[in-house]
């Protein structure tokens, strides 16, 4: 008999649930206390919840740690070409061995029981992390924060949250305020918390939450700045100031997203070396990435486009997006359009809309929850687009590149489209 794959494990896993989202953690207790609970015997965790910059941060902050000599494991969601790039052990992606043994572990250890596929590859991962040794554990968090599968860390090292925006309000509530009490729902008694810039109505939230448990605030604005200085970045707190190059990954709001990890490593007590390598050395894909090898990359490059790729998918997203375009040089613009249909494509949209010269529409392919083309579409129009749709990325390319041959072509608007690119063109 042929042993089973992780493909085969997490596929069985997906059926064990109807509801791919149902937040609570009645389900994840009683799955880590069958597996010993293992969330106890963590390296010291540093937990990050907010809506934008989450993976960029983490990516940061893993980068400095790293450069520091530490050994560092990392949970990040979703993935984008592979299961295992969620799960890094001391610096490494996990193996297909043991990442198959683990979800076996996992799924006899759960019982059939009722369990979401979040919640018990979180629990995977957190069990992977608990038997290998390291110095850190980065958890991201899935979803909101409170009600989140990694919330079951009694006492991490530094919880971080990331600017708040309107995003998910199905599961996390529809005012700003509703969803930043959520992301609070990680900040834990009497431990440290980085806080991102904020609208006011989320700074209040958070703030109260961190002075119920007594938890330190070390918050953008009033503890630490970071903010382009000429080709480069100045980061400023208590301990004094850092001159630093710009973060490699593209874009003015990652130095807001470098101010966070650099606030965290220096509470971590990482030096100068480490802060720069926190901004020069990160990698993240699908964030503004320049796509150079794969077969869409090379009929780009027949004509001279330029291809790119992203993954960003609420309006907060497409404002940063719209920004780093108009930090470009000047070339005609054009967008391959997919997203999911729990979205807000407008709202995404509408700032793109400035700074683009058309959209081309498509769905997700493989994906249940795509958005269909058409309204993808219509939403791309009522906000002011040029606007066509094709079948897949690759007709889309075409139909740009016999338009326009010297284009940028940048396919955006959801993390599992871009997933499905990198998965056709890595």
């Amino acid at each position: 008999m042929t042993a089973p794959t992780s493909d085969a494990i997490l596929a069985r896993m997906m059926a064990l649930h109807p509801k791919i989202i149902d937040l609570t953690l009645d389900r994840v207790w009683r799955l880590l206390d069958a597996l010993g609970n293992p969330q106890n015997d963590l390296p010291p965790v540093i937990h990050i919840a907010g809506t934008n910059g989450k993976g960029s941060t983490q990516a940061m902050i893993r980068a400095g740690l790293e450069a520091a000599g530490y050994r560092v494991n990392a949970y990040t969601s979703p993935h984008l070409a592979r299961f295992h790039e969620r799960i890094r052990l001391a610096g490494e992606l996990i193996s297909e061995p043991a990442l198959t043994a683990l979800l076996d572990e996992c799924y006899e250890a759960n019982g059939g029981k009722d369990i979401t596929y979040f919640e018990i590859t979180t629990c995977a991962a957190i069990l992977a992390f608990a038997r290998t040794p390291a110095d850190f554990t980065l958890l991201e968090v899935g979803l909101g924060g409170r009600l989140d599968a990694t919330n079951v860390i009694d006492t991490p090292a530094l919880t971080i949250i990331t600017p708040v925006s309107m995003d998910h309000e199905a599961f996390l509530g529809d005012t700003l305020a509703a969803i930043a009490g959520e992301k609070a729902g990680i900040i834990k008694r009497a431990v440290p918390c980085v806080v991102g810039p904020q609208d006011d109505a989320g700074m209040d939230v958070i703030q109260a939450r961190a002075a119920r448990l007594g938890a330190p605030v070390l918050a953008y604005g009033q503890h630490w700045h970071a903010s382009p200085e000429r080709d480069g970045m100045v980061y400023q707190d208590e301990a004094g100031l850092l001159d630093l190059p710009r973060p490699i990954l593209p874009g003015d709001h990652q130095i807001q997203n470098a101010g966070m990890a650099l606030a965290a490593l220096r509470h971590l007590g990482c030096d100068a070396h480490a802060c720069e390598a926190a901004v020069t050395r990160a990698t993240w894909p699908a964030r503004m990435q320049r796509l150079r090898t794969g077969p869409l990359a090379e009929v780009a490059a027949e004509t001279g486009a330029e291809l790119w790729l992203d993954g960003g998918h609420n309006p907060a997203a497409g404002a940063a997006l719209a920004a780093v375009l108009r930090g470009l040089h000047e070339r005609p613009t054009f967008l391959i359009c997919g997203m999911l249909n729990t979205k807000d494509a407008r709202g995404y949209m509408a700032p793109l809309a400035k700074v683009a010269q058309g959209l081309v529409a498509v769905s997700i392919p493989g994906e249940a929850n795509t958005l269909t083309a058409a309204d993808t579409a219509k939403a791309a129009d009522d906000v002011g687009f040029e606007t066509s749709m094709a079948a897949d990325v690759h007709t889309a390319l075409a139909d740009i590149l016999a338009a326009s041959p010297q284009a940028r072509v940048l396919i955006c608007g959801s993390l599992y489209l871009a997933g499905a690119v990198l998965r056709e063109n890595g």
